[in-house]
């Protein structure tokens, strides 16, 4: 039964925008709780978007995969090949841009690679989220396309009790911490100290090889949702059955997680099994709102938008700060006695937002964040008027 199912579309394009939300604050240093991801392990609205948004690219895969299948081996290898590589590459590329930066008063190339005055060794990031998407996009339409339903649940079954078992192996003493998870070793070996992430203070990647096991299902879990809600169509059997599902989940997410912890950065499979679970119910939620009593509108207009175009409006939002950043506007004398220079952004969120609250940084932040998401929203707007969707 290929019915549409508008509040999909909606869930994806929400996601999209509450990621970009997170990912673009006016400043780090002053961020609501909420808006930040758990130090360690446990779970905040933030570290849901990731895992929403894979498991809206599952989604999308019970629509898009028995086309492929209908059309051949040869064009099913051919696309999923195609799209896999080129989002590594967009992902690789997004890392890099713009290429140069400002070193003192010149602009000089990006290296790929270098060492600075103290000692690091810095230099590109290779592993990031577009690259952990195309990755899991490959590895699970490989699995729906061979194993079926049956088969995939069965395959994601073993993806997530193995990675919990390589995590103990590795390390029984000491298995889910930062300094003790195995998987760092593994990705350093793999990417290089110079291309591995630092937002911990140390070589760590929360996007790296080691921990893609899990994520890889969260994506299947997306797709057999998907496939169950087009066999059974609009209809109350088909809500009630997701409802079930995802309190099923979501039991065996917090109970798996006393003893192995939800944990977004190294990507547990409890963490899995409960994202999934609270995705699933969310979705259940919105397809009654939308399907069954038509509640819709501008709400969901804002949102729909964002996914029609979900991964160029992704990577705008990256690449566009990162780009005006090469234009410096004169922001007088600092502390230090050095010429200061804000960029376009910086300077809107320098002299626009903060000063709407002076006493509280962290509402100018969020003033800032909300006005980011508005100019993507409009760039999408743009796009779905104009009936131009970029797609890979």
């Amino acid at each position: 039964m290929n019915q549409r199912f508008y509040s999909l579309d909606v869930f994806r394009g929400a996601t999209v925008a509450l990621m970009i939300l997170v990912n673009n604050p006016g400043s780090w240093s002053h961020i609501y709780a909420p808006l930040e991801h758990a130090p360690w392990h446990g779970i905040t609205p933030t570290d849901l978007v990731f895992p929403f948004f894979l498991f809206a690219v599952g989604n999308a895969m019970a629509f898009v995969l028995p086309k492929l299948e209908a059309a051949g081996e040869g064009i099913f290898w051919k696309k999923i090949i195609k799209r896999t590589l080129l989002i590594l590459l967009i992902g690789l590329l997004l890392n890099w841009f713009p290429f140069i930066k400002w070193d003192n008063d010149e602009l000089v190339g990006k290296p790929w690679a270098y060492t600075t005055a103290e000692g690091k060794i810095l230099g590109v990031r290779i592993f990031g989220v577009l690259q952990r998407i195309a990755l899991c996009y490959f590895f699970a339409s490989v699995i729906a396309h061979y194993f079926k339903q049956r088969g995939a649940f069965v395959v994601s079954a073993f993806l997530l009790l193995g990675y919990w078992f390589l995590c103990v192996a590795a390390n029984p003493a000491d298995p889910f911490s930062l300094a003790g998870w195995f998987g760092t070793k593994t990705d350093l070996a793999i990417a290089g100290e110079a291309h591995i992430y630092r937002g911990e203070g140390v070589p760590f990647d929360p996007e790296g090889l080691m921990s893609i096991f899990a994520a890889i299902v969260q994506v299947i879990f997306g797709w057999l949702a998907g496939s169950y809600i087009l066999q059974k169509g609009k209809t109350p059997e088909m809500v009630n059955g997701l409802f079930v599902a995802a309190c099923l989940l979501l039991f065996t997410g917090y109970c798996w997680d006393m003893v192995f912890p939800i944990n977004k950065k190294i990507w547990t499979s409890s963490y899995t099994v409960f994202t999934t679970g609270l995705a699933m119910l969310i979705l259940a939620v919105m397809i009654c709102i939308i399907e069954f009593r038509g509640w819709k509108g501008w709400w969901s207009r804002f949102f729909d938008v964002f996914g029609k175009n979900a991964l160029f409006i992704f990577v705008l939002s990256g690449a566009l700060p990162r780009l005006l950043s090469l234009i410096r506007i004169p922001g007088g004398i600092g502390a230090d006695g050095k010429p200061v220079h804000f960029s376009a952004f910086s300077w809107f969120y320098q002299f626009v937002c903060k000063p709407i609250l002076p006493g509280e940084p962290k509402a100018g932040s969020l003033i800032y964040a909300i006005c980011f998401i508005t100019l993507m929203w409009f760039f999408a707007w743009i796009l779905d008027k104009k009936k131009i969707y970029i797609k890979v």
